[in-house]
């Protein structure tokens, strides 16, 4: 798919070869599309625009978080929960075309920032609005490596690092030479954005640490996470019991560094991924998430879940409620991609790494009670015991944010599914690091377009 994003306008700009004189009309010239620094914002706008939630949908998908329900009967994504899917499956792979062609708008875009007239007191814009392209390039990149890295450790299969726009053969990098490339585009869009950008619906200065420390956490870069981690915390504290349900309600921004607005039908509705308008679940939480609440004194519990025990035979009492939203439109909700809480846990996973393990006790159980009514803070026998309940934490802290399946992937753990949560599943029930689908396939499209791309291995 990469080499093939422009095939087409280059296929159509040769049937214009008769006609010398004309230029082709289903090509852009930047120097027109792009005149001024407004038009450089609305390119901006169209790159965020870009940017989707399947690396949510598909961990739901594929992971233990979410059961398929017998009242499903649309089909849709059922394959991939199966754990049938290879490179021609497009549920799967649909992350893969999504973030590239977000990577080369924002491509175009910065290639044009430095054409665009521009006064001396447009300076600090202009330089605001290249750190946000490079910072949206580091996001695309890091979720296609979060997608399809053959692994999360030196020597693995990486991505292609696209750096401007243009039509080639690029090869993978490995895992390891794709992360420098993202922190060097994170370290650059962090030292070009202001304090005074404010504007949470895009990424500003406070939500770098955070992209940082999560980069961090998937190099294992321990030291990084726990820098990143405590710099994201200090400028954001997490929200207090009250303003968490409006997080979800989107009547509070509390904790939240950066989201993807959804102002319209039009931006999508994940919510609708799990309980549609029809008042049908399409996928339900699965019975291992919830069991790991505690349902009457964690706030977490119904702001993420529903139980609805009205809804009739043959209907999953279980619904996934986090992304109904608080407007008039039904699961128009905004959707965070970076928040607090994930930040205690990453610094609580390093610390116990680095056996600092009072210092990681001490990050849970802060997360804990401000999450928990009257909880009390544990304590914990070592390290093995520490990040055994780190990861369950991250289980219910982070549902349905699109972390799970990557998670479990992190440490080389298997997906297992309770028999309860399995009842459609076709016996996908343990999915191991040997199997060919506990990685995401690239596209086919893609492998058969260009030789030098190497698919995953198994596939």
């Amino acid at each position: 798919m990469l080499s093939c994003l422009f095939s087409l306008l280059v296929v159509l700009g040769f049937s214009c070869k008769k006609q010398l004189d004309l230029y082709p009309t289903d090509s852009i010239d930047a120097t027109k599309a792009f005149r001024s620094l407004a038009d450089i914002n609305l390119g901006i706008i169209g790159a965020y625009a870009v940017l989707g939630t399947s690396h949510i949908s598909n961990t739901s998908l594929v992971s233990d978080e979410c059961m398929l329900p017998s009242e499903n009967s649309t089909g849709g994504g059922v394959a991939t929960h199966r754990w049938q899917y290879d490179g021609s499956n497009g549920t799967i792979t649909g992350a893969f075309s999504e973030n590239y062609i977000g990577i080369d708008r924002v491509n175009r875009v910065l290639a044009a920032l430095d054409i665009v007239p521009s006064s001396a007191a447009e300076t600090e814009v202009k330089e605001r609005y290249r750190g946000e392209l490079l910072a949206l390039r580091a996001y695309c990149h890091f979720e296609l490596l979060r997608n399809f890295a053959s692994r999360y450790e030196p020597g693995a299969l990486g991505i292609a690092y696209m750096e401007e726009s243009k039509t080639g053969l690029p090869s993978r990098l490995t895992f390891e030479a794709s992360i420098a490339k993202i922190k060097g585009d994170l370290t650059a869009a962090k030292s070009l954005l202001p304090a005074s950008f404010a504007d949470r619906s895009r990424i500003t200065r406070t939500a770098i640490p955070a992209m940082q420390a999560r980069v961090a956490l998937y190099e294992r870069n321990w030291v990084d996470a726990i820098t990143y981690a405590t710099e994201a915390i200090n400028l954001l504290p997490l929200a207090t019991k009250t303003q968490f349900p409006d997080i979800w309600k989107d009547r509070s921004e509390a904790e939240v560094y950066w989201k993807l607005k959804r102002a319209s039908t039009a931006d999508g509705l994940l919510g609708a991924f799990y309980f549609n308008t029809n008042n049908t679940v399409l996928y339900a939480p699965s019975m291992k998430l919830m069991n790991l609440f505690d349902k009457t004194n964690d706030i977490r519990f119904n702001a993420y879940i529903k139980i609805d025990n009205t809804r009739g035979t043959g209907k999953t009492p279980n619904i996934v409620v986090k992304y109904v939203g608080g407007t008039t439109t039904v699961n128009l909700a905004d959707v965070k991609l970076y928040r607090t809480g994930e930040m205690y846990l990453v610094r609580s996973e390093a610390y116990t790494e680095t056996a600092k393990l009072a210092e990681a006790a001490a990050d849970l159980n802060e997360l804990r009670a401000a999450r928990i009514n009257g909880y009390n803070n544990q304590t914990f026998s070592g390290a093995p015991e520490l990040i055994d309940v780190i990861y369950n934490e991250r289980f219910k802290e982070l549902a349905f944010e699109g972390h799970r399946f990557f998670d479990l992937r992190r440490r080389n753990l298997n997906v297992v599914r309770e028999p309860a949560d399995a009842i459609n599943a076709l016996g996908a029930v343990l999915l191991t690091p040997a199997q060919a689908q506990y990685t995401f396939p690239l596209p086919d499209a893609e492998i058969k377009a260009n030789r030098n791309m190497q698919q995953n291995p198994l596939y």
